[in-house]
């Protein structure tokens, strides 16, 4: 264990508030580019009475949309978003309004404001050209607030107004007391614990949100093998409770005669029907809109059709603007399916481009499935999220989840991809198209040059499915499973090592959750039959510390297992050192309690089962990035570094770890239709992969709101301290390397942004990153800045 003992004296220099130079909008589409269908839009509509007509037209003040909300009758309503903010700070809401004849009635009139806070702009009515409206107001406490804007307001008017350009914007920071600390930090030779695994740098994804449909994955249509009826019966998308919007009708449209559209059941391509076209003189044209090309890019795809009998004519087109498309026609049709290439070259930006299927002439046509992807994708992922993934340097990545996987069958990801036919995913609001299945994970593996972990489904799945998994993925040609995989294309085995079996299976919330007594029979009878396919590869079991769960589990399923999994999400906290400490001090809490059992259980001990986190993360805030999309903000960040120095000081008994996701939901990364980028969350992995030892020493401190670890690199060449303080103070710290033989000056590297609620967007300059700061002296004073992340590395003399 790490002892804790930093010298501290204080020199107080009291400050309260902290302007803000960059002027961060917390607001999301602010200028509602991103559409009512689209998954980034945010904005979520609200009726609070009358009747009203809500919609985003094209008529913007900027950009080419704003939103509108309009009443004949009279109504009180509101396009409304959740935002995240500091909970001490002073914000300005401000947005532009335009008026046409608006009469209050019993309200306030047209406004902005936050939502059960007392801070709202003057009020509008009558008739207004663009008008610029703002407020100011301190958030006293408050971390999450919903801004507003607001028709009618604490009561109704009729009229019509629309709404542009709306910001949230921190004016000042109210900081507590700051002062300035002077500690002194001493690193002992004494090794702490073992050497510290790569595997705890691992990342987990899943079929989820936009993990990988929307993320990895480099397909940008939706509903592409035509699961939903077409045209849309009803609504295509819904909003969440957390916010986010997704897929629940057909996202492709009809132009012309909709009667001429059918499902047809008979010979599907995919699935149980497949996309049937009746053919006329008059042109009929399915589409799908809303998405995003970028300019002199090139997309290629195909379509899978069958015209027997049918003299036809078709035409695809890529449009990205009112007048500017360009159209590839589909030539010399055959009788059966057969896939058709076309390609195309963008010459504008669009949010809203749209893929156009036209048809016309005699007879008809059906199409089994349609695929569109930027041209420079990499077998099929996108290729900016694979380089930034890279980055990640991560050595382990477990799939296909998750919840996701207690209602998965992984035979559905076998064969030809267009044949695969989609399902609904069975733990989240989403279709699951199966076009990532195990060879394109493996695939993905080999392309980010990582090891796969890869989960069994111990729900509603059996011993035998996963045996056969197991066959599947390392089997040799002598193997039933090993023959099917050749067939599909692999003839060399995956050699998968790390399986897992089931996820969360304590909870009621997961698919073929059942009583404890009974799933360890469950676990011992899967993992069995897994090992008689391969004796060689190593097994996680589903771990819950803190109830009889994992003692049970131990108790009874310790021969079936080589590590336990354990699973935690953190909240915000107001309190930024609480926020940032909530990590480290669950992982420390679960570590210890396992040391407990290992210690009562001697025969447990000898058995050498290690803990896995193998889903870790923070979890809060609005769902900027598709479902579970949360943003990733500087004070996550801290807590990120803390906790990769906690796995450090508890390398005894934990080995491996897995953030969850590495791409959007709760991840790393984030990603765009047209962008990808690395969030808060990424910069202490990549900082700490690369420039952070693997051999845990002992460090001296007491007191004071920073968090300090030390370790030597593989070598022993290159002595490394890690600070987290998150804390407003800086910090003026004497390195005590007394004990070690250290020459020339220290190299500093730094991740640092005094707002705790900074964030990376896409198109814009990072706000946080990790960047190298100019060479020490150790036998300085070594100033480490508030809300910020440090490693010092020096060289020093071999064997210390």
């Amino acid at each position: 264990m790490i002892k804790n003992m930093i010298i501290v004296c204080f020199l107080c220099v009291a400050f309260a508030v902290s302007p803000v130079s960059a002027q961060q909008n917390e607001v999301v589409n602010p200028s509602f580019e991103n559409n009512v269908f689209d998954s980034l839009s945010e904005w979520g509509d609200i009726t609070w009475s009358g009747n009203v007509e809500m919609a985003i037209v094209p008529s913007g003040r900027t950009g080419k949309y704003c939103a509108m909300i309009a009443s004949e009758t009279g109504g009180d309503a509101s396009w409304s978003q959740r935002v995240t903010v500091l909970h001490e700070g002073r914000y300005r809401l401000s947005g532009w309004i335009k008026t046409q004849n608006v009469e209050v009635m019993d309200g306030r009139g047209v406004a902005l404001n936050i939502h059960g806070v007392a801070a709202r702009t003057p009020a509008l009515s009558g008739t207004n050209n663009w008008t610029r409206l703002e407020c100011e107001f301190d958030t006293n406490g408050v971390t999450s607030m919903q801004v507003n804007c607001v028709f009618g307001g604490w009561g109704q008017a009729r009229g019509r107004v629309w709404f542009d350009d709306i910001r949230l914007e921190v004016v000042e920071v109210y900081q507590p007391e700051s002062k300035v600390i002077t500690s002194t930090v001493k690193v002992l030779p004494d090794v702490g614990n073992s050497p510290v695994s790569d595997y705890i740098y691992g990342q987990a994804i899943e079929h989820k949100g936009n993990c990988i449909y929307g993320g990895i994955w480099a397909e940008m249509l939706n509903d592409r093998k035509f699961y939903y009826s077409v045209p849309a019966r009803g609504p295509v998308w819904r909003t969440t409770g957390e916010g986010a919007r997704v897929l629940i009708d057909s996202p492709w449209t009809v132009i012309g005669d909709a009667s001429r559209v059918s499902m047809s059941k008979e010979d599907p391509y995919s699935g149980q029907h497949s996309l049937k076209l009746e053919l006329s003189r008059e042109p009929l044209t399915i589409c799908q809109n809303e998405l995003g090309l970028v300019n002199g890019k090139y997309y290629s795809g195909y379509i899978i059709l069958s015209a027997n009998k049918a003299n036809a004519k078709i035409d695809i087109s890529l449009k990205w603007s009112e007048r500017n498309k360009v159209t590839v026609p589909i030539k010399r049709l055959a009788n059966g399916y057969k896939k058709y290439p076309f390609e195309f070259h963008v010459k504008g930006d669009s949010d809203n481009g749209s893929l156009q299927i036209t048809v016309s002439g005699k007879g008809s046509v059906v199409i089994g499935a349609v695929s569109l992807m930027p041209q420079d994708n990499i077998k099929g992922f996108r290729k900016d999220t694979l380089e930034l993934l890279k980055k990640l340097k991560s050595p382990i990545y477990r799939w296909p989840g998750g919840n996701f996987v207690s209602g998965y069958d992984w035979h559905d990801g076998l064969g030809p991809r267009d044949k695969r036919a989609t399902r609904v995913n069975p733990a989240w609001p989403e279709l699951e198209t199966n076009d990532v299945g195990i060879h394109e994970f493996i695939e993905f593996c080999q392309l980010v040059e990582t090891e796969p972990m890869i989960v069994v489904n111990s729900g509603l799945g059996d011993a035998w499915s996963a045996a056969a998994e197991v066959e599947y993925a390392n089997g040799s040609a002598d193997t039933p499973m090993g023959r099917l995989r050749i067939e599909n294309g692999n003839t060399r085995p995956f050699d998968v090592k790390w399986w897992g079996i089931g996820n969360e299976m304590y909870g009621d919330w997961e698919l073929g959750h059942m009583r404890l007594e009974h799933y360890v029979q469950k676990h011992n009878w899967i993992e069995s039959m897994m090992k008689k396919s391969d004796p060689s590869i190593k097994t996680f079991a589903v771990g819950n510390l803190g109830g009889d769960w994992t003692q049970q589990m131990l108790k009874d399923c310790s021969d079936n297992m080589n590590f336990i999994s354990e699973h935690f999400f953190c909240g915000s906290r107001s309190d930024l050192h609480i926020h940032a400490m909530q990590v480290p001090q669950k992982i420390r809490d679960v570590c210890q309690k396992y040391r407990d059992y290992l210690i009562i259980d001697n025969e447990l001990a000898s058995k050498n089962i290690h803990l896995a986190f193998d889903e870790w993360n923070y979890w809060y805030g609005p769902h900027f990035y598709g479902d579970q999309g949360t943003r990733s903000f500087m004070k996550d960040a801290l807590g990120i570094a803390s906790g990769i120095q906690e796995m450090y000081r508890n390398s005894d008994v934990c080995s491996m770890a897995n953030y969850s996701s590495a791409v959007n939901a709760m991840g790393c990364i984030k990603t765009t239709k047209t962008d990808a980028f690395l969030a808060a969350s990424a910069w202490p992995f990549i900082l700490y992969r690369s420039e952070f030892g693997t051999i845990p020493l002992l460090v001296e401190q007491n007191g004071g709101n920073i968090d300090v670890a030390a370790a030597l690199t593989d070598d022993r060449n290159i002595l490394t301290i890690g600070i987290v303080n998150s804390s407003w103070d800086l910090y003026k710290i004497n390195l005590d390397l007394s004990n070690f033989s250290t020459f020339g000056k220290a190299e500093c590297f730094e991740i640092k942004n005094e707002n705790p609620l900074a964030y990376n967007q896409a198109g814009h300059k990072p706000a946080i990153r990790a960047r190298k700061t100019a060479p020490v002296e150790t036998n300085n004073t070594i100033n480490v800045s508030p809300v910020s992340i440090t490693i010092v590395r020096v060289g020093v003399s071999h064997g210390y």
